[in-house]
């Protein structure tokens, strides 16, 4: 059995009895703009210090006030541009052939995942500046979770058309699984015997 092909290049579901193995499809993070902010404070941070470096009042020696001037320009770096920049790169989205997994976390990790197989409804959401970066919010709804949130990813468009076909694929193998498992199926009717005749 394969899938229907709706537009070229979409992949065939693999034939039936044949392993389908787990590959990734794409491992996206939220739209790399959230760090816009922090860039400016680099950069802000970095003239400052090049620009008051042997160049404040003379109230301390020269080389406490420097030695206060990089302490403080660090402690503004590691907060408003290290960990911001930490936090991004550490909350992922990844999409493979059988599920979504939402990882967070740098040093603690947190993970969740959503099976294609199980079915869900993806709505999509885009403010007016997501689409002019081509960003959008995804929300994944099975009904028996709490819905997952694929919050600012970059081609949303092109996640969403993925996911769908993922979903599409998913049940169709596990539909073609669940009947090849079927005690009625060919292999097992010479076994068991005819199923009954309907009335």
């Amino acid at each position: 059995m394969s899938q229907p092909t709706a537009y070229p290049g979409r992949p065939a579901a693999p034939a039936s009895g044949v392993p389908t193995p787990e590959l990734r499809i794409a491992r996206v993070r939220s739209h790399a703009r959230r760090l816009f902010w922090s860039a400016l404070v680099l950069i802000a941070a970095a003239g400052a210090v090049g620009y008051f470096t042997d160049n404040l009042p003379e109230s301390f020696p020269n080389w406490i006030q420097n030695w206060m001037l990089w302490a403080v320009a660090g402690v503004v770096v590691l907060l408003l541009v290290v960990l911001p920049f930490l936090r991004w790169l550490g909350h992922t989205y990844t999409v493979t052939t059988r599920r979504v997994i939402e990882q967070r976390g740098v040093f603690g990790r947190s993970r969740r995942e959503l099976l294609h197989a199980r079915g869900y409804t993806i709505s999509e959401r885009r403010g007016p500046l997501q689409r002019l970066w081509g960003a959008g919010t995804l929300t994944l709804t099975s009904g028996a979770d709490v819905p997952l949130q694929m919050r600012n990813i970059p081609a949303v468009r092109l996640v969403h058309e993925v996911l769908s076909d993922q979903v599409e694929v998913g049940q169709i193998l596990a539909h073609r699984d669940s009947q090849r498992d079927s005690p009625w199926d060919s292999h097992a009717a010479g076994a068991i015997g005819d199923p009954p005749p309907l009335p």
